[in-house]
């Protein structure tokens, strides 16, 4: 079998299509290199997914924990209390639990027992918890001077918040929240260790990572491959964010924008 045929049999097998039967014997660096890509497309979901609805949350939860309003600011902090505190494994673990549980009783829940939407409903949490946090405190580093400035101009209530105060706290919290985003993509591979199970083997890109590590009694081929996808990935989300960061900085001096800055997050 040629690499463009193991491509065009396994390329998208992770989503169902192709070839239903993995590899047994006989592997090749093409059907290593195919599969584990083919499994990072649930990795780019979860993150894509979780990632963008977490930052709607995350606004949210740093408004309340931001508010006057003493029910509103402490259910924000106990949100954020929670799902900072506990490790990320342990929520997939007790989500899976917990909505097996209510299965049981309510099949409405039976599709949040497959990974496709109990694990993204598990980061999109996380995420915003964690993004709330990173967005509270840049709250609190809007200049007085901006606010006063738009009290000034008659700005108010949601136009103020729109025009001056939003912006100014996505400025400020972006290279951090970058950051954010580059950890919950590598999160994403946790979800297939966890108490989620992969339906007929289509799991993310250290399912079939470790798949072949098993196999062949060989971890230094699969997991670099692994890594250099995961690299690649981080690289396209850095430029990504980046120029969304240019975005946010256009109208200052050039030498008063912040740049982004990488930094690996070695515990969580």
């Amino acid at each position: 079998m040629s690499c463009w045929e193991t491509i065009a049999d396994y390329g998208l097998r992770s989503l169902g299509i192709g070839e239903r039967l993995l590899p047994r014997e006989n592997f090749t660096l093409c059907q290593q290199v195919t599969l584990i890509g083919s499994g990072l497309l649930w990795n780019i979901y979860f993150g894509v997914l979780a990632l963008l609805s977490g930052f709607f949350l995350a606004t949210a939860v740093a408004l309340g924990k931001f508010s006057n309003n003493r029910v509103l600011r402490k259910a924000s902090e106990w949100f954020i209390f929670v799902f900072r505190g506990s490790p990320l494994f342990i929520q997939f673990f007790f989500a899976y639990f917990a909505f097996q549980s209510l299965k049981s009783v309510y099949p409405f829940f039976d599709p949040f027992t497959a990974a496709w939407l109990g694990a993204l409903i598990v980061l999109f949490l996380n995420t915003a918890a964690y993004s709330g946090e990173i967005f509270y405190g840049a709250l609190r580093s809007i200049p007085k001077g901006d606010v006063e400035a738009a009290d000034a101009y008659g700005f108010s209530g949601w136009a103020r918040f729109r025009r001056i105060v939003w912006p100014t706290m996505l400025r400020l919290a972006w290279p951090a929240y970058t950051n954010e985003a580059i950890f919950l993509f590598h999160a994403t591979t946790l979800v297939f260790f966890s108490g989620f199970p992969a339906w007929q083997q289509r799991g993310d890109a250290l399912y079939y990572a470790s798949y072949f590590a098993d196999k062949t009694f060989n971890p230094f081929v699969p997991y670099p491959i692994l890594a250099g996808y995961f690299i690649l990935l981080t690289l396209l989300i850095i430029a990504i964010f980046g120029l969304i960061n240019k975005r946010l900085n256009r109208h200052l001096p050039q030498a008063a924008k912040r740049g982004l800055k990488f930094r690996m997050n070695l515990i969580r």
